[in-house]
């Protein structure tokens, strides 16, 4: 009978790359949202080859949003100036209507939706004490103070647990002299604002309840 032996393994092998550089870029952009390493790899080997066309432009442009960008003062929003394009319109107080997010996708996810006149609150996440985020960590101090400006406070929140966890301790701060509402058809439960279409979104927010 043969003895057994042990064959070494074959060291691992990177993936070529052009260099230190271009390893850089691709490990960061595989840190975005839905990226991964290959995608990250396939959409620099994109940006190389477009050079003049895409990559440019697009470090151009990162460089102007590095300077410009900046957070609400008011409501959590990104732009370029504060207090923002939203919450610097006059016109989107007449309503009487503060619509809650959980992140600024979520609040642009609502106005792909054309909800009309209404103002936003962005707590910038939600409670969750599996990853110690809690009310210190969500900017739900600055959503009470603005409460008594508004006729509605709408509870925009994810349908998760955590979600509709923050949404009830929301209502449980307020109290009951403060109309609250929430979405109701059309959101599914564990579904996410920022993937669902406009239409659905309208809907949900015609057919908001009370809580």
């Amino acid at each position: 009978m043969t003895p057994w032996v042990s064959v070494p393994a074959e060291p691992s092998r990177k993936m070529p790359s052009g260099g230190p550089e271009i390893e850089q870029l691709i490990q960061l952009l595989a840190r975005l949202p839905g990226l991964g390493p290959r995608s990250a790899r396939r959409a620099v080997l994109h940006l190389i080859k477009k050079k003049e066309q895409l990559m440019l432009p697009l470090s151009a442009a990162l460089d102007r949003a590095v300077v410009a960008v900046k957070t609400c003062e008011i409501c959590g929003n990104v732009d370029t100036i504060s207090p923002c394009s939203i919450c610097s319109d006059p016109r989107r107080g007449d309503s009487g209507i503060l619509i809650v997010v959980e992140d600024v996708s979520d609040l642009w996810a609502m106005e792909r939706a054309a909800p009309g006149q209404v103002r936003y609150h962005v707590l910038g996440g939600v409670l969750s004490p599996l990853d110690g985020i809690g009310p210190d960590d969500l900017s739900l101090d600055m959503l009470i103070s603005r409460a008594p400006d508004y006729s509605e406070i709408v509870l925009a929140m994810n349908a998760t647990v955590d979600g509709q966890t923050t949404a009830h301790y929301i209502t449980d701060r307020l109290g009951p002299g403060t109309k609250v509402t929430r979405l109701a058809h059309g959101v599914p439960i564990g579904g996410e604002l920022d993937y669902l279409d406009e239409g659905t979104l309208s809907q949900a927010l015609r057919a908001r309840t009370q809580i």
